[in-house]
């Protein structure tokens, strides 16, 4: 591609009344380094933040002076692509090491230290595009509008639009499509490039077989059904996509790798091979968290991954609560769930689960036994649906006496998560809802639990960046009045969760003679403006708002509480360690001046 005329020798710039200088030097740095040339802000910080050089002169530690050299060498290029990629194509560029070129330098014989490092970079006329051609095109393929006659000519659009014209020709079943040819003239006595891109699609294809390659403790069988690639129709990226995604969303397998094959002798189909690593089968993990009200909770599973050789999982967990802590006694829970990937449908698993749970809240104790079973529907990686049909037996003590219920229930759901990090979230929304129907065998009516989370994260800032979460919770129970409804399906505010400063489950519905019971409506409200450090510590203020009622929907008959505070973030490799500090800032403060939460990962 003869297109540039770039000098690495000793053409002398001279000082012009425009040129940016960027120095970038202290007795505490290793070298000084600097940037000089008749350059704008933004082509200034793209060539430093490309620069090698520049880079290494921050260290506090000096490197070897072959290092140095090296880099110095390396920047030419790294420098011209930077030009390149903002329409220079007849830049001129010195790099000089106290003051000798560093072309000239040979890596055998470097100098003894290096003081001074100066980069000069004259990026002389910026091009425009000339004629521009890429084709073939599928129809249904749009191409970037700035690779128009008479716009900045910039190489990262070419490559974007022959990439854009090979990705149209594959969605469209060409699974071969390839460029061919690419002609890119550079024109200097007009600042002008012309270029042509040529575009073979080869022929459009069907999937073939699906073939596994490699050892694995999953039945072949069962990966094929499982990647639910569809044999015999038209080729697209996006199914090769998603069966790769289905194949990890199982949990039996460390990476997968999807490979297209060679096109069959008959010329019409591609088989995919596929290439697994299975993860370790069996996991045991522990968890805590503590706070001041609530005390100590400690959780623990056992999951094995591949308990019948087809993916299936099948996990135990175990936690204790409320140790150590002034909420009535000790909470647990035991429950085991058995998942099976691709049953009825390729984005289909199927579930069974079992719970044994004890709640000895300050308001209310409850015992309970619970099984059931249902299915995930996986729309897209961010939208799922459940449903299922399940038995709940409880015992429950609460200010209205004792009682025991059984009911069938019918739980369905739907989770919308576009979040960017589950863990630490700082752009998209998560959104999901719970409606749980159910039948009353004994002891009390039949009704409707419903439950709402909304959240939705905001960031400015890259370096430093700042985030604002908001979340939204809404709950309702109809049917059973407050005296007859389960007393583990009322709603309490406060505490983590709902309304941190406040103390546990502080704000219900008052039945007189001091006692509390849980409302049939429940509102949530949460903010959060997250700051993020250059380094590992993050600090957050928070307003929490909590609101009880004795109906079915809050209709603002009921009572709001609300707390605020502060906290710390450490960043972990496995999620943020979260710190915070809330006090009560309405409602009944009678509790604890501040409360105390640690965990891991945001509050939400």
């Amino acid at each position: 591609m003869a297109m540039h005329n770039a000098s690495w020798g000793s053409r002398n710039i001279s000082a012009l009344a425009s040129a940016l200088c960027i120095c970038f030097a202290s007795s505490a740095l290793a070298y000084e380094a600097t940037l000089s040339g008749p350059l704008d802000e933004e082509l200034a910080a793209e060539l430093q933040g490309g620069s090698l050089l520049i880079e290494q002169s921050l260290l506090e530690e000096t490197p070897d002076v072959r290092e140095i050299v090296s880099s110095a060498q390396a920047d030419y290029r790294r420098l011209l692509a930077v030009l390149y990629s903002r329409g220079y194509f007849g830049p001129t560029i010195e790099i000089k090491l106290d003051g000798r070129e560093a072309a000239s330098i040979l890596a055998v014989t470097p100098p003894e230290r290096v003081s001074v490092a100066t980069i000069t970079v004259d990026p002389g006329r910026q091009f425009r595009f000339g004629a521009v051609e890429v084709s073939p095109l599928n129809q249904n393929t749009t191409l970037p509008e700035e690779l128009e006659k008479g716009e900045v000519a910039r190489i990262t659009l070419l490559q974007s639009a022959a990439a854009s014209a090979v990705s149209g020709w594959r969605d469209a079943g060409h699974a071969k499509a390839e460029v061919t040819d690419q002609q890119i003239t550079a024109r200097h006595g007009s600042a002008q490039i012309d270029a042509k891109v040529r575009i073979d699609p080869g022929p459009k294809l069907s999937f073939g077989a699906l073939r596994v390659r490699g050892e694995s403790a999953v039945s072949r069988e069962r990966i094929i059904e499982i990647a639910g690639l569809p044999e015999g129709e038209q080729f697209s990226p996006e199914e090769v996509r998603d069966a790769a995604g289905r194949l990890r969303r199982s949990g039996a397998f460390r990476s997968v790798a999807m490979i297209e094959g060679e096109v069959s002798d008959s010329g019409d189909t591609l088989p995919i091979n596929v290439r697994v690593a299975d993860n370790k089968p069996r996991r045991l993990g522990f968890g805590g968290e503590f706070a001041t009200i609530e005390g100590v909770t400690l959780s623990g599973f056992w999951l094995h991954r591949n308990i019948f050789g087809g993916a299936e999982s099948l996990r135990f967990d175990a936690e204790i609560g409320g140790i150590g802590g002034d909420t009535g006694g000790i909470d647990y829970l035991l429950g085991t769930r058995f998942e099976r990937p691709a049953t009825f449908s390729k984005d289909i698993n199927f579930f069974a689960f079992g719970e044994i749970e004890q709640e000895d809240e300050p308001n209310y104790f409850s015992r309970s036994v619970s099984v059931g079973a249902g299915i995930t529907y996986f729309a897209t990686d961010e939208r799922t649906y459940r449903f299922g049909l399940g038995f709940s037996r409880a015992t429950t003590e609460d200010a209205f006496g004792d009682s025991d219920y059984t009911l069938f229930l019918l739980p369905v759901g739907a989770t919308y998560d576009y979040r960017n990090n589950e863990l630490d979230a700082r752009r998209g929304y998560y959104a999901e809802a719970k409606l749980t129907p159910f039948v009353a065998l004994s002891g009390t009516d039949n009704g409707l639990l419903s439950e709402l989370d909304v959240r939705t994260y905001l960031t400015a800032g890259e370096t430093s960046p700042t985030t604002l979460a908001l979340r939204a919770q809404l709950g309702s129970l109809a049917g059973p009045s407050l005296r007859d409804a389960p007393a583990d399906f009322l709603f309490y505010s406060g505490g983590g969760g709902t309304v941190r400063g406040q103390d546990f489950e502080s704000l219900g519905v008052d039945v007189g003679g001091g006692d509390i019971i849980g409302g049939r409506s429940f509102l949530g409200l949460s903010a959060e403006l997250r700051l993020r450090t250059t380094g590992s510590l993050g600090y957050i203020g928070f307003v929490d708002a909590g609101y009880i009622g004795e109906e079915a929907f809050p209709d603002g008959s009921g009572e709001w509480h609300s707390g605020a505070g502060v906290g710390i973030r450490y960043e972990t490799p496995i999620g943020p360690l979260r710190f915070d500090v809330g006090v009560p800032t309405s409602g009944d403060t009678d509790g604890e001046s501040f409360q105390l939460y640690f965990g891991i990962g945001q509050s939400f």
